[in-house]
């Protein structure tokens, strides 16, 4: 009799520790995995590097409970599908340059002139700005979640051949632009032939001869991936450049409170460390640049000034329609003034 008590006790024992197990392994199978992905940016570069560190910052956060898996440039698909993918919710955090195919409005951080220094760059795209605070909108209605900017810094002109510190000297100069309004548009004002092309085909269609130079980017991309192929850069200062933190708003009410606050906290982490370090991090790549052979022209007051005039008048118009007058009129009342 006492044996089979025993045997009871044991079954009941080795029943308990199966449904513990089983307990166990249905949190494990449910446990909260985050993808992350950036639209340009090998591993190792400044982007990537960013990207990272936020996934590492969410399991830190967590203590191991949130799993991150980071994704690099062109491994899920080219700038357009990866933006694709992070609003249908297969890519839920990313630190992307964004597509205006949803939304037209997203055009607006790619108003031309819209600041003309550092100091009031940052300030508009900080937490609060003006720039900031409309951006938030923008992102919620096409079904993400606005975390903010990670600031690059002004952009520019990378060349063969040729170079244009004015109009008239980009005459005949053909350049790659993104593939978002009003990129191709803005270009075309300051005197350019532009194709617009996406990221992942601008070396081809540099080396093909398609285009002379890229229009697009601060000065670290056209270093990283084509000095052998650019003579010349010049800093137009078209575009305050930009990524921006954003997850896919169903991934975001799917977590609970807590899970909400490791990731955005990592995400603002990650946003201060770039508004510390991009003005240092931007003039690092001009020096190597340079280094590397590289000719770099800063235009002056009035010649960046003829460029914004020109840009302002002929796009600032366009983009009325496209993002609508009141969205414009908050650029006007807050632009820098020329």
């Amino acid at each position: 009799m006492l044996k089979m008590k025993n045997i009871h006790v044991t079954l009941k024992t080795l029943l308990a520790s199966a449904v513990a197990t089983a307990c166990l392994m249905s949190t494990s199978a449910y446990a909260l995995t985050l993808k992350l992905a950036t639209d340009s940016g090998t591993q190792g570069s400044p982007a990537g590097d960013a990207l990272k560190k936020w996934g590492e910052l969410i399991e830190q956060k967590s203590n191991g409970e949130i799993k991150t898996k980071v994704f690099y440039q062109n491994e899920l698909g080219g700038q357009q599908e990866v933006f694709d993918l992070h609003v249908a919710g297969d890519v839920d955090l990313m630190l992307n340059w964004p597509m205006t195919s949803y939304d037209k409005r997203i055009g607006v951080i790619y108003t031309p002139y819209m600041t003309m220094s550092w100091d009031e760059a940052l300030n508009a795209y900080s937490p609060g700005g003006w720039v900031n605070n409309m951006l938030g909108g923008i992102y919620s209605d096409i079904g993400l979640k606005f975390f903010g900017p990670w600031p690059e810094g002004f952009n520019g002109v990378g060349s063969r051949g040729k170079y244009a510190l004015n109009i008239a000297d980009a005459d005949g100069l053909k350049v790659r632009t993104m593939t978002v309004f009003p990129a191709p548009q803005t270009m075309q004002a300051l005197g350019y032939q532009t194709a617009a092309i996406d990221w992942g085909e601008v070396y081809t269609a540099l080396q093909t001869g398609v285009v002379d130079g890229e229009a697009g980017n601060v000065i670290y991309w056209d270093y990283e991936y084509f000095r052998d192929s650019l003579d010349y850069y010049v800093q137009t200062k078209h575009f305050f450049m930009t990524g921006i933190l954003s997850g896919n708003q169903e991934t975001w009410e799917g977590m609970s409170e807590e899970e909400q606050k490791i990731v955005s906290d990592a995400a603002i982490e990650i946003m201060n460390d770039q508004f510390k370090a991009a003005k240092q991090q931007d003039d690092h790549y001009i020096a190597k640049a340079q280094e590397a052979g590289m000719k770099y022209f800063e235009p002056n007051e009035a010649q960046i000034r003829e460029f914004a005039k020109a840009a302002r008048e002929k796009v600032w118009p366009q983009m009325d329609k496209e993002v609508g007058p009141e969205i414009m009129d908050t650029i006007r009342k807050n632009a820098s003034p020329l």
